[in-house]
């Protein structure tokens, strides 16, 4: 009894893992024929596309003037505040300006000495011309009676002396009055600087603002730009038109064009989107230097306009612009569009090798005739598998523009075909042309591949 218990047992397992096996293999297609890859579909259908560039960076007013002082000194004065609007022409500061008054004042006696320097200059000259006519007047009838034989040689001679001395002590006395003059132009030269060395000690505003940056404090001293590069005491900026200034990578700066519009989103206002246009393409790369190695990321700065239009919701009252300067921006620009267009998702094109190029990594030898006939590469071919009668097919294409989510097909497909646009896994390695597929659920799909 137990040895027919035990046999019962034996079949009946038996029986189960049969079972097991055949449903088994009836999944993986080992019997019935070849298993159906469960795929997504989706129609393919006329659609807008618009290619853009992204790019980060920083909001910044178009206009902001950074002003340092002309002359060294210590601030004693301070008459605005960060934050505050400002007029052209406004009193900003002041710089100590005793040793600058000092110095206009010894410029100013210095024109004066010479100025007298030079009446009395002028004087001697007088003096010298009175004396070289009377001495001429005197030659001249010396020499009319030295002729007539009624003086002598001697006589004739100190006659024609004094003459020439007369007439040299004119001469110098001239240059003595040219150089007077030049040495009042060079003193009312000095007295003119001075005077705008002490002018400089009180800084106005060049343009009308608001004082986006104050850096020094009353009491503390700065340096000039007449020795280098000279302390910056504030900034500032025009916040009516504002900026956006993003670097762009080598890759796609060549697709950016002047005036091409674009999206500027600010990380302090999240969710928002703001119109502008493109005004400014670097021609240098921004890491462009001696120094730069051939690993660096190479950027060209390119700025983008806010239009005003599309921020003026976002300004709260008292406000000249919603954005402060430094703001973090993300910038998409706008390169290309095409309307109407057959699309499909980014993830239904792929690509597949040259059957010659399989056989090569395959480690297939290619005879003489085959190699004549495939010495030309072939390029790899983009393909998109298409749902026919529950089978794939692939379908070479040619793409164009894309954006996030689309991309545009040029030729290969028709309106309405239902091309396989997940799981990414099949459409990128293991679907083939001619596999048999089963249209699921996109949703159902992506849950399951997300439980395996």
């Amino acid at each position: 009894m137990k040895k027919k218990n035990k046999t019962l047992w034996y079949l009946l397992g038996g029986v189960a893992l049969l079972v097991i096996v055949a449903f088994v293999g009836k999944k993986q297609g080992w019997i019935g024929g070849q298993k159906e890859t469960e795929v997504s579909v989706e129609a393919t259908a006329r659609r807008s596309i618009i290619e853009m560039v992204s790019a980060s960076g920083k909001i910044q007013p178009e206009v902001e003037v950074k002003l340092s002082p002309e002359v060294s000194g210590e601030l004693v004065e301070i008459y605005v505040k960060e934050g505050d609007r400002v007029k052209k022409g406004q009193l900003l500061c002041k710089i100590r300006p005793d040793f600058y008054a000092s110095d206009y004042s010894r410029s100013e006696a210095m024109v004066n000495e010479v100025k007298a320097n030079l009446a009395n200059s002028q004087a001697q000259l007088a003096s010298s011309e009175a004396t070289f006519k009377n001495a001429e007047a005197s030659f001249k009838r010396n020499q009319q009676l030295f002729k007539e034989k009624v003086i002598s040689q001697s006589e004739y001679d100190a006659a024609l002396a004094q003459y020439e001395q007369a007439r040299e002590s004119v001469s110098a006395a001239k240059q003595s009055v040219q150089a007077s003059k030049y040495s009042v132009a060079s003193n009312q030269a000095s007295l003119q600087q001075s005077g705008v060395n002490l002018a400089k000690t009180t800084i106005y505003s060049p343009i009308d603002g608001i004082v986006s940056l104050l850096s020094v404090k009353k009491g503390e001293r700065v340096l000039g730009t007449a020795q280098m590069q000279g302390t910056e005491i504030m900034r500032i900026a025009d916040l009516k038109s504002m900026e956006a200034v993003v670097d762009v990578n080598e890759n796609d700066i060549n697709r950016i064009s002047l005036n091409d519009t674009a999206d500027v989103e600010v990380d302090a206002f999240l969710g928002k989107k703001f119109k502008g246009y493109v005004t400014s393409i670097a021609n240098s790369a921004t890491s462009a230097s001696a120094t730069a190695t051939t690993d660096q990321v190479t950027n060209f700065q390119v700025k983008v306009h806010l239009i005003p239009s599309s921020y003026e919701a976002a300004i709260k009252e008292g406000q000249e612009s919603p954005f402060r300067p430094g703001l973090s921006a993300t910038v998409d620009v706008h390169t290309n569009k095409v309307n109407k267009v057959i699309a499909v998702p980014i993830q239904a094109v792929t690509t597949r090798e040259p059957e010659k190029d399989k056989a090569e990594k395959d480690g297939k030898k290619e005879n003489k005739d085959d190699k004549k006939k495939t010495d030309k590469s072939e390029p790899v071919k983009s393909i998109v598998f298409v749902m026919r009668n529950g089978v794939a097919q692939a379908v070479a294409v040619t793409t164009g523009i894309q954006d996030d989510s689309f991309i545009e097909i040029k030729s290969g497909l028709k309106d309405g075909d239902q091309v396989i646009v997940a799981p990414y896994l099949a459409i990128s390695k293991n679907l083939k042309d001619g596999d048999k597929v089963k249209k699921v659920d996109q949703e159902k799909l992506f849950s399951a591949e997300k439980k395996k």
